[in-house]
């Protein structure tokens, strides 16, 4: 009887828990601001979430309530801006200030993006959210042995995860850093939308991959500068090697290639011997990996003119 009431105990204790109005009221106010961030910076809106309400007692702490602090970034070196002192691993360590809590936000989604440790975790699917969790725990991000646990619960607790697929809200053309979406017509391929944004040229999608249009004088670097992408992502979504010049018009995708085509363009015929591969499948969003897998062709291995390459 005892071990029963035990266990009733501790399942009334978790969900008193899974209710805290305090950490509910956190993550009505907030979750729109992680949405954005994720969009901005590719930042998962529960983990941006879920280490939030840890790091500030569901904006309660002294470094939230005191500095708008929602993540317990310290100065470091490169901070020029506001401080506070408070103890930590140490006595009076330097924390950084924010004049609001959006600020704090943006400096955390910035502080994972750009931060050299971090780099890896953007290899990981945004909606990995237990990969970012061991991912965070491993780069050092705090000195709980149990941090990336305490995150997980925290995301699974409160289905933190949702927000990870929560869709931009199309707004009107002024309104900064939202995408207006205007159907293409009269396109050989299907491609999907277009997004016209203010101050970035527009991004189209071929196979539900969004890419631009490369101009003249542009490079790799240069358009991974434009959409706040790391050179090495961008050199792995074109499936290249090395930063170089290129030609205007030429496609550049800025994110993951798919694996298979969309449905209608399953076969592609070879229009003359040696014809490039990456150059097929860049033209229809698809991974050359992925289709010299499905048609076991060896690494090396030239096309020849009328051969036939499964795409799906």
């Amino acid at each position: 009887m005892k071990k029963v009431t035990l266990i009733a105990a501790f399942l009334l204790c978790c969900l008193a828990q899974a209710q805290d109005p305090a950490k509910e009221a956190y993550i009505k106010k907030y979750a729109p601001i992680a949405v954005q961030e994720m969009k901005r910076t590719g930042v998962p809106a529960s983990i941006t979430l879920a280490q939030g309400l840890l790091e500030s007692a569901a904006g309660q702490s002294r470094l939230a309530t005191k500095a708008n602090n929602h993540f317990g970034i310290k100065c470091h070196k490169n901070w020029k801006g506001k401080t506070i002192r408070h103890d930590d691993d140490a006595r009076n360590e330097c924390f950084r200030a924010y004049d609001k809590a959006e600020d704090s936000f943006r400096d955390h989604s910035d502080f994972l993006r750009y931060g050299e440790r971090y780099r890896f975790l953007f290899d990981l699917k945004p909606t990995d959210y237990k990969g970012w969790c061991y991912g965070l725990k491993q780069a050092g991000y705090a000195t709980d042995p149990k941090y990336a646990t305490k995150l997980i619960g925290i995301v699974e607790s409160y289905k933190l995860y949702k927000y990870d697929n929560v869709k931009v809200e199309v707004l009107p053309p002024d309104k900064l850093e939202q995408p207006q979406i205007v159907p293409l017509k009269g396109s050989e391929i299907k491609y999907d939308e277009e997004f016209a944004f203010e101050t970035q040229r527009p991004i189209y999608s071929i196979n539900g991959v969004n890419f631009v249009y490369a101009r003249e004088g542009d490079s790799y670097s240069s358009i991974a500068k434009m959409y706040n992408l790391f050179l090495s992502e961008i050199l792995r979504f074109n499936e290249s090697t090395e930063d170089i010049p290129l030609m205007a018009g030429e496609i550049v995708y800025i994110e993951q290639k798919k694996n298979r085509t969309q449905k209608g363009l399953d076969m592609y015929i070879v229009a003359e011997d040696g014809e490039d591969l990456r150059s097929i499948c860049q033209r229809f969003g698809v991974k050359s990996s992925a289709v010299r897998r499905r048609n076991k062709l060896g690494k090396n291995e030239m096309l020849v003119k009328d051969e036939e390459l499964r795409l799906r």
